[in-house]
């Protein structure tokens, strides 16, 4: 006699013994009133982990150490919160598998945001984090104390020569990290290649002559095969920093150039793509997208747009990622929040005040509008934040 489908899940659960019995959490601000919210926190916990009709779920291992488990559920100002427990091997060790379990499927129902994660060391230390963090970078550049300061290599459509022109000056003037573009690929006015050999190039002759340590952030971001040969290259040719978009490439393909050891630069993330998770009432925080999330995956800065900017992020937002770079995360070290998207000279001391010294100020066209000398207006820019 055939066994039946309930027969057959009781037989073949797993053994207890895979289960630890710890949990990670993870907070969702739920809409709806409290019977949809709680059905919503019910719903991932089902949708996460087993992904099967729970009336169907025996008892034993699957229900016990499998299935996500609510916490917390509360009233707040904004709906309902629902912090909701997973059992760590439901993550397999994997980045990807973790992003799967904390916001796969349910991203693409309505009215769920996830607010914050919670875990714990045994998770933490599945994932090294950066490799310099904000003590490894600030040694790197001899910057004990201070501000940061960033720049872009703009707009696209300048030649190789262009570029390099402009990154010269820029580190003539002082700016600690001379970036790419995001925008700025292989396209055939400027060939990677040949433009970041003649950016890093014009870094490494204004330091000869300034005796500082300003760095050339190459941008790497590209299709997965030519990830790690472009990464080489840049280093290779004196880059001092390699620049990648998550949102693009995948968060697990920037945290294994972080872990290369045969790369060691230090990796700046970059938000391109990444909007969509933020900007609505579904989606994910500020504070795990451009804190946590570029943290675990092995970023030493992450960039993000700056309130009163061009962009729309407000002060709570940009202090929510300020929380997720620097708060304590176990072993994996702090990593620089790096503002920008509207920095002005007009504005820089407002946020002096809001950061502290542990920023990387990003100034693109700003350091245009000051005067023809762009070199004098770097100074300038690093004058206001000794």
């Amino acid at each position: 006699m055939n066994p039946t489908h309930l027969e057959t899940l009781r037989a073949f659960q797993a053994a207890d013994s895979f289960a630890s019995g710890e949990r990670f959490a993870v907070e969702y601000l739920l809409e709806g009133d409290e019977k949809e919210a709680l059905a919503r926190a019910k719903d991932i916990c089902i949708e996460q982990t087993v992904e099967f009709p729970e009336d169907l779920l025996p008892d034993g291992f699957i229900r016990a150490h499998v299935l996500g488990k609510i916490e917390n559920f509360k009233k707040t100002e904004n709906g309902y919160e629902a912090r909701i427990a997973f059992p760590i091997e439901t993550a397999a060790g994997e980045l990807t598998q973790l992003l799967n379990v904390i916001f796969g499927n349910i991203s693409l129902k309505p009215g769920i945001f996830l607010r914050r994660l919670d875990l714990p060391s045994s998770i933490q230390n599945m994932f090294p984090g950066p490799r310099y963090g904000i003590n490894g970078l600030r040694k790197l550049l001899d910057a004990p104390a201070c501000p940061l300061l960033a720049t872009a290599l703009k707009p696209m459509g300048l030649t190789p020569r262009g570029l390099a022109d402009l990154a010269y000056r820029f580190a003539l003037g002082g700016i600690d990290i001379i970036k790419d573009d995001h925008g700025l690929t292989d396209q055939p006015y400027a060939p990677f290649e040949e433009r970041v050999t003649l950016c890093a190039e014009a870094v490494q002759r204004a330091n000869r002559e300034t005796g500082l340590r300003c760095i050339y952030a190459a941008n790497i971001t590209c299709p997965d095969g030519l990830l790690m040969e472009r990464a080489s290259f840049a280093k290779d040719r004196g880059a001092g920093a390699v620049m990648i978009a998550p949102g693009l490439t995948g968060f697990d393909a920037m945290k294994r150039l972080a872990g290369d050891e045969g790369i060691g630069l230090p990796v700046i993330c970059h938000p391109a793509f990444l909007g969509s998770f933020v900007m609505g009432g579904n989606g994910i925080s500020h504070h795990v997208i451009f804190g946590t999330l570029p943290r675990l995956s092995g970023a030493d800065a992450s960039i993000y747009p700056n309130f009163g900017g061009r962009f729309s992020f407000s002060r709570d937002e940009c202090h929510g990622i300020v929380s997720g770079c620097l708060e304590p995360m176990g072993d994996i070290a702090s990593i620089f929040p790096a503002p920008g998207g509207g920095m002005t000279m007009e504005n820089i001391r407002e946020n002096r005040d809001f950061y502290g010294p542990d920023v990387i100020y990003l100034m693109g066209g700003g350091l245009f509008r000051e005067s023809d000398d762009l070199t004098a207006n770097c100074r300038r820019f690093r004058e206001f934040l000794s």
